[in-house]
């Protein structure tokens, strides 16, 4: 208990939080365990009193369902699976050119120069609090984000930086290829999301991977007691996406 409360100290961490998080994660493993996407029978309050230091889930779930825990992308898709719909496009001004003895060099714009845009709600901004406010670049031009409330403007909080391929895969509505000025547009949500893919090829294929995981997933609901890390197809579809989404 001492070296917990220490750690908290050091890290600026709640500890009353951390408790609540934990118990939050072994009542989400329960659930997972009622509906066959972890090991039959755990209960959250046996998964508490076998924990050793812990919050448990480990021991308890077993290292394959837990093989890509230090997955940073990955783990960003699944937030994304997760708040869908909550998306915002981030907007960046065209940066303006500066002279250096190498040629003129864009700038990157400053942070209060971004705009943020929802699909129901317009503009948007990142509320002050959230360490994404002063960000003056993003690698996906969308971010997912679990709160919005409004004050004097509307603000986000707690956002992630997501990729397109998360969005395309585990978002909501039907995926859309189009050909417009040369390049295939994959689209969802009515055009609201939407990125040019290198080739018709890579667009059909992202399209027929979010078909196959749909249908996989339909699979798993009527047939809870089906393995999806054992059965061929489905280990094959899942190490697909993994590998899309850590390499993009």
């Amino acid at each position: 208990m001492r070296a917990s409360y220490n750690y908290c100290r050091q890290n600026f961490l709640s500890g009353r939080v951390l408790q609540e998080m934990a118990s939050l994660k072994r009542q989400f493993t329960e659930l997972l365990s009622d509906i066959g996407f972890v090991k039959e029978g755990l209960r959250a309050r046996e998964i508490e009193k076998r924990a050793q230091g812990g919050d448990g889930i480990l021991d308890a779930t077993g290292e394959e369902a837990n093989s890509n825990a230090e997955n940073p992308k990955l783990i960003s898709a699944m937030l994304c699976a997760a708040l869908y719909p909550n998306v915002v496009q981030v907007k960046s001004p065209e940066g303006k050119l500066q002279k250096t003895s190498a040629g003129a060099v864009r700038m990157q714009p400053k942070a209060e120069e971004l705009k943020f845009v929802t699909k129901n709600d317009g503009y948007v901004h990142i509320h002050p609090s959230s360490v994404n406010y002063q960000v003056r670049h993003f690698d996906s031009p969308y971010l997912v984000y679990h709160e919005k409330i409004k004050t004097s403007r509307v603000f986000i909080r707690d956002c992630s930086v997501v990729s397109v391929y998360p969005l395309v895969l585990f978002g909501g509505g039907q995926v859309s290829v189009q050909l417009q000025r040369g390049e295939f547009i994959v689209s969802l949500d009515d055009g609201w999301i939407r990125f040019a893919a290198a080739s018709h090829q890579v667009a059909e294929l992202v399209k027929e991977l979010r078909c196959e995981l749909d249908q996989l997933l339909q699979d798993k609901i009527k047939n809870p007691s089906i393995d999806l890390c054992t059965c061929p197809r489905g280990s094959r579809i899942i190490s697909m996406i993994v590998k899309l989404v850590t390499t993009q």
